[in-house]
């Protein structure tokens, strides 16, 4: 018997497997993929983001398997979660289920009050981004998001990962729309009015929200792995009687 197939698909911060650690187990159950997005590599250096390559490279990981067999779930956090929506809406049969984790998708809820505070504190930012030292956009947006300092990277994978944050593109800048007709789980970790206030609005239109402690990082906990799992196996049989 085949296994469907997992997508995993990363943030702004850790890539492939490493921004999945309590995931890894899926493989056991599931052909499991944690994919790299645009312009993030161990090695090589950083390049602007790219929501239409993020799509691509999500999309193409749904294609024919070698085995006849294409399509499967999608689970994304934060920045990935733009792409996750934007594969779904354009090729609904092959997104058996998304899973969206702490979503940044703004463009959906720009006019709420939320995330329109958001979007005016970080838009100045992301303004003269191009005018500003890696090192010195990174402290800045950390300070605006987290309300912390960070320290300045030193190692080469640091500083590699001070440039990859400033050359995002703003997540409010994504063209997104809802998807239909296709299970969606929105998990947050009850933090963050902003996360919360985009998971209502994605469950006004269907989805379900459930809550795991952990900060932007709910499925780094057990409760967490725990509804991502029990998720993907429900939408797992409902496709199987489907096939």
């Amino acid at each position: 018997m085949f296994k469907q197939r997992v997508v995993f698909v990363h943030g702004a911060g850790s890539f492939g497997a490493a921004a999945w650690p309590r995931q890894h187990g899926v493989a056991l159950s599931y052909d499991a993929l944690f994919l790299r997005r645009h312009g993030f590599d161990s090695v090589a250096e950083p390049i602007e983001s790219s929501f239409d390559e993020d799509t691509r490279i999500l999309l193409n990981s749904l294609g024919d398997d070698g085995r006849g067999i294409a399509g499967g779930h999608v689970v994304a956090h934060a920045q990935g979660a733009i792409s996750a929506m934007m594969a779904a809406v354009e090729r609904p049969d092959l997104v058996y289920s998304l899973t969206l984790v702490e979503p940044a998708c703004l463009s959906l809820t720009a006019e709420l009050p939320a995330t329109a505070a958001h979007i005016g504190l970080m838009q100045p930012l992301f303004n003269v981004r191009h005018q500003l030292t890696d090192e010195d956009f990174q402290r800045e947006f950390v300070r605006r998001v987290y309300a912390t300092d960070l320290q300045q990277p030193v190692t080469a994978e640091e500083k590699r990962s001070a440039r990859r944050l400033r050359l995002q593109a703003p997540s409010w800048e994504a063209l997104l729309h809802i998807v239909p007709g296709v299970p969606t789980l929105v998990l947050t970790g009850g933090w963050e009015p902003l996360y919360e206030e985009i998971a209502g609005y994605l469950r006004e239109t269907g989805a379900l929200h459930r809550t795991a402690a952990g900060g932007h990082r709910p499925h780094d906990s057990p409760e967490g792995d725990r509804i991502i799992r029990s998720f993907i196996s429900d939408s797992s049989n409902v496709q199987a009687r489907a096939s």
